[in-house]
């Protein structure tokens, strides 16, 4: 039954894990026969990979490497019950660390949590109490706003008293040299008035 079930699972070429079934000992051999010789004695649990398959006997190899032939009936692709029940103690054994661990984590995260309400209720406090601070703050801040609005402000009068004290300095100065060649001018009519 087992030869046929690894006959229909495996092709040339196909690879597949394998375990020796519940015997205690299997003997792998050089070649597909009790006449060859016998190169290892496998015992039951033994995890092994499926190379060739010839009618009664299957080519294997162990996860060391070594490669020979065992009798087919005594290979199942059924993961023995020790095997299994010490992949299920190792995974209860992960599974009892994982647990202590998210324990403590738990632990952990509660009195982060507690510190952070204890904080929280100072910060509230704090909050309430400064409410004052806060408002005054923002008035401050508008004062210095409208202080430095005004400033701007009169930095711009400035700039405009500046520029019409120029304005009326220019002027003044047009208005003197306007009237210094008119009156020059005036001045040669009249000599040359005088002398014709």
């Amino acid at each position: 039954m087992a030869g046929l079930l690894i006959l229909g699972l495996t092709a040339p070429g196909y690879a597949k894990d394998i375990y020796v079934s519940g015997v205690t000992k299997i003997t792998m051999r050089t070649g597909p026969g009790t006449e060859h010789k016998i190169v290892a004695m496998l015992t039951s649990g033994t995890k092994l990979e499926i190379v060739e398959f010839q009618r009664d006997w299957s080519m294997v190899r162990t996860s060391g490497g070594k490669q020979g032939w065992v009798l087919s009936r005594f290979l199942t692709e059924d993961v023995p019950k020790a095997l299994l029940v010490k992949q299920l103690q190792d995974e209860n054994q992960r599974l009892t660390t994982a647990l202590t661990s998210a324990r403590e984590t738990v632990n952990e995260l509660k009195a982060k949590n507690d510190t952070l309400t204890g904080i929280e209720k100072k910060y509230k406090e704090l909050e309430q109490a400064s409410a004052d601070y806060l408002k005054l703050d923002a008035q401050y801040n508008d004062l210095l706003k409208i202080s430095k609005e005004q400033k701007d402000q009169i930095t711009a009068l400035k700039q405009n008293m500046n520029n019409e004290e120029k304005l009326w300095f220019l002027s003044g100065a047009g208005v003197f040299i306007v009237g210094l060649i008119i009156g020059l001018s005036t001045r040669k009519k009249k000599r040359s008035s005088l002398l014709d």
